[in-house]
């Protein structure tokens, strides 16, 4: 089957690669993947040995500046399931970003004098210019610290201090149990560094919408009063080697710091960030027109998601354009189901229809996840129909903590860790189960885990050929619009049986398709948030409940639910060429591969080594 073409702006494209460290969580599947290939590598073959010496010597050069990143972050290290600094926290202090501002205009200085460009073969001409992009695009971001929302209701270390440390901190010695006390301790001081953030943007006229501070508030309430931390850390210590009294001795001092310095410093937190509604506005546009009145900041971030020079029109534009077309394909689906009525009738009895939706009851968040692990059991045995390549990293299933479940994404993905230790997660949000309608969940889980995100991010992690800032690097539209072409592509080898559940395809779709309205609708054209609210009831079948969330959402985290529709049509636009230009002899295995092998890229450099690649196939 071959896709329809859908065309994609001919536009010059921003290299632009990014760290990506999401959080997420999935449940545990039975496969057997194959091991990766030692390098994975897209790269011309033919170059002469001196380039292959000075590929060689970049590489380990890059990844030496690559671990002088990593140096400054004691949390990140931990994620990558290193055991340095692994009592202490992130510095949040604006000298902190200084430093990081200094290392990367440094690290530019050394890595221009050190190497001679044309030196290099074309793979290592591509990680010299990916380097280069992605610091200058660190640079940038950083010069713009004063207006991001590190922290929001969506996100933030008041809720990321107990998903950290149930997630990433592992405890196989008397010596990580102390660094975990040391950390619990330490969170009075990373909790002051976030509110003193926060108070200084507000006081430099950038303060968050209104809605967001209560929610921060009572976000770092519960997590104060969650047992989450202390089961936790109970459970680890049950498989050390240790004697009873010891344990108890080691549990009895996290109960001093939970109920003192640990409580009084969320109190404390919650307080400050309440003081700060008081600033904030609470009617008209709440989008970051608010205080970026030349629409540069806005433009940067389009560029950093993106990674295109699309302009917020352009993108506002081609957001309707998409609304349209996927809408005809659901009238098609009313059609073959039978329904009678108008396209809003069907949105509306996709709202409300009982049969899609499962009890709000422990039974029925239970019912929910075993359905998600069904879809993953299912997809796993005809991987190797749409892929030569698998990922050794399993995928588990998790349900959102309750404490963070009012703040956090309806569904998300966390990567497993370089070491194998720990696997990719797919949560699921299920606060409100009238909000997860069982039929959009075939397709979530196909984004979220296999073939989706789980297996591009767990196979550039396990890659050995590719320098590090790439293995544990992004690319936004890149990875969410790999993720969004993963819901598209099981449709292809039989699955979406039902057509409900293929509705539901396609309202993950339209939902993305309508962001690129309702993001720059914001952002740049002075949108208030009852009519981006309106414009998703109205648009998409999608709960309510779903609307109000993520406009929510798209307030603090300008420009990235964009990435997700520009990727994919640019995946599906390089698919259809391919098709095109290879006739009978397009394999859609080596596709899939040559687009998981070399990392995320930019969007421009993904084009080129497709091209390439179909240039190889020719011959």
């Amino acid at each position: 089957m071959i896709f329809r073409r859908r065309t994609f702006p001919s536009r010059a494209l921003l290299l632009g690669c990014s760290f990506a460290a999401a959080l997420s969580a999935c449940d545990e599947s039975d496969t057997a993947p194959s091991p990766p290939p030692e390098s994975l590598v897209v790269d011309d073959a033919l170059f002469a040995p001196e380039q292959a010496a000075e590929d060689g010597r970049l590489i380990a050069f890059l990844d030496s500046l690559w671990e002088e990143r990593v140096a400054l972050s004691p949390e990140y290290q931990t994620r990558l399931g290193r055991r340095t600094n692994y009592s202490q926290w992130d510095d949040r202090s604006p000298e902190a970003s200084r430093r990081r501002q200094a290392l990367y205009k440094a690290q530019l200085e050394s890595l221009q004098s050190a190497f001679n460009r044309d030196d290099l073969s074309a793979g290592g001409k591509l990680n010299f210019d990916l380097f280069i992009d992605d610091t200058n695009r660190r640079l940038i971001l950083e010069t713009y610290r004063d207006r991001s929302f590190q922290t929001s209701q969506l996100r933030g270390i008041h809720t990321g201090i107990p998903v950290f440390l149930a997630n990433y901190h592992r405890i196989g010695t008397r010596a990580d149990a102390d660094a975990f006390l040391a950390r619990i301790a330490g969170v009075p001081q990373v909790l002051a560094q976030a509110a003193d953030q926060l108070e200084q943007q507000a006081a430099s006229g950038f303060t968050l919408p209104e809605f967001s501070y209560p929610l921060i508030a009572q976000s770092a309430r519960n997590a104060a009063t969650s047992d989450s931390l202390r089961n936790d850390f109970a459970k680890k210590l049950n498989g050390l080697s240790l004697s009873d009294e010891e344990k108890d001795a080691l549990l009895s001092k996290l109960d001093t710091l939970l109920s003192g310095p640990y409580a009084a410093a969320y109190t404390e937190f919650a307080r400050r960030v309440t003081a700060l509604a008081e600033r904030a506005t609470g009617s008209g546009n709440q989008g970051i027109g608010r205080f970026d009145r030349d629409g540069a900041y806005y433009a940067s971030l389009l560029k950093n998601y993106t990674t295109t020079d699309l302009s917020a029109d352009e993108i506002h534009a081609l957001g309707l354009a998409e609304v349209e077309r996927i809408h005809k394909e659901m009238r098609a689906i009313m059609q073959t189901v039978g329904f009678d009525g108008t396209l809003r009738d069907f949105f509306t009895y996709m709202r409300t229809a009982q049969q899609f939706y499962l009890p709000n009851t422990d039974e029925g968040r239970a019912e929910y996840l075993a359905l998600a692990r069904s879809y993953i059991d299912a997809f796993t045995p005809r991987l190797d129909e749409l892929f030569t390549l698998r990922p050794a990293a399993r995928v588990e299933v998790r349900r959102v903590e309750p404490f963070r479940e009012r703040s956090a994404g309806k569904a998300f993905y966390s990567q497993p860790d370089a070491e194998g230790t720990r696997p990719g997660y797919f949560y699921a949000n299920l606060a409100r189960m009238e909000d997860m309608p069982t039929y959009q969940l075939e397709a979530l889980v196909y984004h979220e885990a296999i073939p989706g995100h789980h297996m591009q991010r767990a196979l550039q992690i396990e890659q050995r050929g590719l320098p590090k800032f790439r293995r544990f690097g992004g690319a936004t539209a890149y990875t969410e619009g790999w993720g969004l072409y993963s819901e598209l592509l099981p449709k292809e080898i039989g699955f979406y049986s039902d057509p409900y559940s293929d509705f539901g395809r396609l309202a993950m779709e339209l939902w993305r398709a309508a962001r690129l309205v309702v993001d720059t609708g914001l952002h740049a054209k002075g949108w208030d948030m009852d009519e981006a609210i309106t414009y998703l009831k109205t648009n998409t079948p999608n709960p309510d409940g779903d609307s109000v969330k993520a406009i929510e959402r798209y307030i603090v985290r300008p420009g990235q639910a964009t990435a997700y529709k520009i990727g994919m049509m640019k995946i599906i636009e390089l698919r259809t060429r391919a098709e095109i230009e290879l006739g009978e002899s397009f394999d859609i295995r080596t596709f899939h591969d040559t687009i998981l092998r070399a990392g995320p890229l930019p969007l421009d450099i993904l084009e080129q080594q497709i091209d390439q690649w179909i240039a190889e196939q020719k011959t």
